[in-house]
């Protein structure tokens, strides 16, 4: 038996390669946009695809199951209650899919979603008991898989089912059992994940909190309290999932010239900005949206783009192009016309608009400053961008708090004249939020380094 981890910083998304090298065959579970991976993973060891199974309907990415299809004619495998409206082969609990002397014993799961599924894998030329399980997004280390992210109203009866898949299907499993899950660090798809990307059962039952002995009743409240911000755009994944995706074919780079871009602006495209931001604040385009190109740009782009807007790219150098187009495809970003091949030094001699300068970074003992020494018509408003649960153990006095996941529907309740202080728990939050708000034209933004935990360290009063 082989097995392959296959890992996305950032988005913290985990995905397999299981294959039987005595029969030459192959199975990917939860694949994401980049299937070519997969497919040169699978070529090496001598394999050929022939499944590709989901563990359940995500809502965090974009799966690469139809690309995948497209690519090696393997069937899809989703579980009945999974509601996928696109070609695939339905399985339920009990069912043994079979890949040579590898069995996939089918567990129904449901608790981060109805069609959740766990697979345990047994290797028969050693054991029929299962080597390793599957998890998705059931069970990870130190966590388990959220259950709002169908929709809130589902939560409390979605985190009951979880506490009976829990309690009858995973928990009597062997303590030996290895655990790959769906998920790590990175992932808005639990409360805390851990950074290990595998585990065991038996350490899990030990030391997992999610684990611990309850009633059904305090599971639930423990289930659905406490949970970080949703995924951005995560209606959008979840329905795109369920509709099929359209495959994603080879990427080839697309170049343009600042002439040739030019229309697309004024049909309403926009222009993402990647580069560092030290030249972003150098001189950028002004409307831009500017997101560094690194792990978190597909976690960033949801909060602070339109997902149907045609999109220009502004890259550091033009290597960098398959990289982003995966990270903006692997959240529903797919529409990007191409990137400059010319800098801004070129549009500036084209008498195109320029500007300079960028939100202002501010540690928490210069805002407290500010905040005492200002007037009124210059005292900044203190953005808190985490979830009500934060805010409530603690925020920076008089902050106002709107959440990351609901600010592009809300700022109509912020002026745009008044400066802006936004805040979150460490930095990175606020980076994106600021970056909006920036984007949609406030006149003077700030993002608190460290966040709301730099304020405390720093012995600054806060409100409860």
């Amino acid at each position: 038996m082989f097995t392959q981890q296959f890992f996305v910083e950032g988005l913290g998304c985990a995905s397999y390669l299981v294959g039987c090298e005595a029969e030459g065959i192959a199975a990917v579970i939860d694949p994401d946009r980049d299937v070519q991976k997969y497919l040169d993973s699978a070529r090496n060891r001598g394999l050929k695809i022939t499944h590709i199974i989901e563990t359940h309907l995500h809502a965090d990415h974009v799966s690469g199951n139809t690309d995948l299809a497209s690519r090696t004619g393997a069937d899809i495998y989703l579980h009945e209650k999974s509601g996928a409206e696109f070609p695939h082969t339905k399985i339920k609990q009990d069912d043994v899919i079979k890949l040579g002397n590898i069995n996939l014993h089918i567990l129904h799961t449901p608790g981060h979603t109805p069609e959740s599924i766990t697979l345990l894998v047994s290797d028969t030329t050693r054991a029929q008991e299962p080597w390793l399980a599957l998890t998705g997004d059931t069970l990870f280390v130190g966590d388990i898989g959220r259950p709002d992210l169908v929709g809130v109203e589902a939560a409390r009866g979605l985190a009951g089912d979880m506490h009976e898949s829990l309690s009858h299907k995973i928990l009597p499993l062997n303590d030996d059992l290895l655990i790959y899950p769906g998920h790590g660090a990175g992932s808005l798809c639990g409360k805390s994940i851990g950074s290990m990307r595998a585990t065991t059962l038996g350490f899990e039952r030990k030391h997992n909190p999610a684990l611990a002995p309850r009633e059904l009743d305090e599971f639930i409240n423990f289930a659905t309290s406490d949970l970080p911000e949703q995924p951005g755009n995560h209606t959008r994944i979840k329905a795109m999932n369920r509709k099929g995706v359209k495959p994603l074919g080879e990427v080839k780079k697309q170049p343009l010239t600042i002439q040739e871009s030019i229309p697309y602006f004024q049909r309403g495209a926009g222009l993402l900005d990647t580069r560092s931001k030290d030249e972003y604040v150098k001189a950028h385009v002004p409307g831009s949206v500017h997101l560094e190109a690194d792990d978190q740009l597909s976690n960033r782009i949801g909060f602070v783009f339109p997902p149907d807007a045609p999109m220009v790219l502004l890259l550091e150098n033009e290597n960098q192009y398959e990289q982003v187009v995966f990270s903006l495809a692997r959240v529903g970003y797919e529409n990007i016309v191409g990137y400059l091949t010319e800098g801004l030094d070129v549009w500036k001699k084209m008498g195109l608009p320029l500007t300079s300068g960028d939100v202002k970074n501010i540690e928490p003992v210069e805002l407290n400053q500010l905040m005492q020494n200002c007037s009124n018509g210059d005292c900044p408003k203190v953005l808190d961008v985490r979830e009500p649960w934060e805010f409530n153990q603690g925020h920076v006095p008089g902050a106002v708090l709107i959440p990351l996941g609901q600010l592009s529907s809300r700022l109509e309740e912020l002026n745009p004249e008044v400066p802006v202080a936004v805040i979150c728990a460490s930095g990175n939050r606020s980076q994106s939020a600021a970056a909006l708000l920036g984007q949609k034209g406030f006149k003077t933004v700030y993002n608190v380094l460290g966040g709301t935990g730099a304020w405390i360290h720093s012995g600054l009063k806060v409100e409860r």
